[in-house]
């Protein structure tokens, strides 16, 4: 197998990256400083992560990025993105495309993937209906009513899951946990039922240190603007209970760090998720040896309430549970140990990587 990665990170934090690529030089070397900053990490394949000969990653929507790579390789100044892509999978003569960037590139594009490509993977993880998914061979994720729905569209697809990452380990590994309650992650018009929740908890800031990390949607920022504020816009804004705990986002280690300070890691699906649940943040949670509080829901095996993780079903009933955690450290430190041995095992890279190997050889 000659295995192609190809994947994208929040544009929020492409003034990070470039900060932690600026000294490195050639287009190897960024690579390599991106994935070492963890941004996204439970997505990266074992063979990636090793530095296999015969495995490629790349972002493949960072122009910048990807014209250092197309200079190197003798590639003209207007070679479009698309174009950039295809001659980097041809000169690494890829068999296997596997894209976790699947909405950002059009049907012409799967279309014309160069002649060594012989199977084609997407990772999709959301109810999108424009999305040109049905040229692949198969559609991945780990929300199984998602993969349904895909599959009624004419999408050929398959059960995958994000991995733990062992770079956490010495993250777990922390004791001390100043903050109470960490949410890190995005807020937008698709994360109603998680913005009444975040309210909520976002109230116990008086009587508990309470810390998000908010990474706001252009219709949030423009809402919260001045000339926002002029605007029909009411519903789009945050409410003052969470502004006033909020900070800037956070990704890779710079939100590993986070993790490891925490003693709850709040979650919360979005709007469009159904009862499935296991975003890459419960991983990640797990991962990091924080308790996870999460709401009701499908989760996938070994993520199971009052053993591994804990769920409400309400906002109040967060607050509830946050309440009744805090309370009681042992059993809090007990859940999450138990949620860190669980995801450690169960969904290490290894073991992700023999499902990916068996995805690959069933098509």
């Amino acid at each position: 197998m000659r295995l192609f990665q190809n994947s994208r990170y929040y544009p929020s934090l492409r003034t990070k990256i470039r900060e932690l690529t600026r000294s490195h030089a050639g287009f190897a070397a960024k690579i390599r400083a991106f994935l070492d900053f963890r941004e996204a990490a439970a997505h990266t394949l074992l063979p990636v992560e090793e530095a296999a000969e015969w495995a490629f990653f790349t972002n493949g929507d960072d122009l910048e990025l990807q014209r250092v790579w197309a200079r190197e390789h003798g590639l003209g100044p207007r070679a479009s993105a698309a174009d950039i892509l295809k001659a980097q999978i041809e000169e690494h003569r890829a068999d296997v495309f596997y894209n976790v960037d699947a909405t950002g590139w059009n049907r012409e594009f799967v279309r014309s993937l160069p002649g060594c490509v012989k199977t084609t993977i997407a990772w999709h993880a959301a109810p999108f209906r424009d999305a040109p998914l049905a040229d692949y061979d198969r559609v991945v994720c780990n929300f199984p009513s998602i993969l349904e729905r895909l599959v009624q569209q004419g999408c050929r697809t398959d059960y995958f899951f994000p991995a733990y990452d062992p770079e956490l380990e010495p993250f777990a590994a922390r004791r001390e946990r100043p903050i109470d309650v960490l949410f890190v992650g995005g807020y937008s018009r698709h994360h109603l039922k998680r913005a009444a929740v975040l309210e909520a908890v976002a109230r116990l800031a008086g009587e508990f240190d309470i810390v998000y990390h908010l990474d706001r949607s252009r219709l949030t920022r423009l809402a919260e603007s001045p000339l926002g504020r002029l605007l029909p816009l009411a519903e789009h804004r945050r409410p003052s209970p969470i502004r006033a705990i909020t900070r800037e986002p956070v990704f890779g280690r710079d939100y590993y760090d986070m993790i490891a300070q925490a003693k709850i890691v709040l979650n919360g699906a979005i709007d469009m998720a159904g009862a499935d649940r296991g975003n890459m943040r419960c991983f990640e949670a797990l991962g990091g040896g924080a308790l996870l509080l999460s709401d009701q829901g499908n989760y996938p095996e070994g993520m199971t309430a009052g053993e591994t993780i804990v769920t409400y079903g309400s906002p109040q009933e967060a607050v509830e549970r946050i309440r009744g955690l805090l309370a009681d450290p042992e059993a809090r430190e007990r859940t999450a140990r138990a949620g860190h041995a669980m995801v450690s095992t169960r969904y290490s890279k290894q073991i992700q990587w023999q499902r990916f190997e068996a995805l690959v050889a069933s098509i």
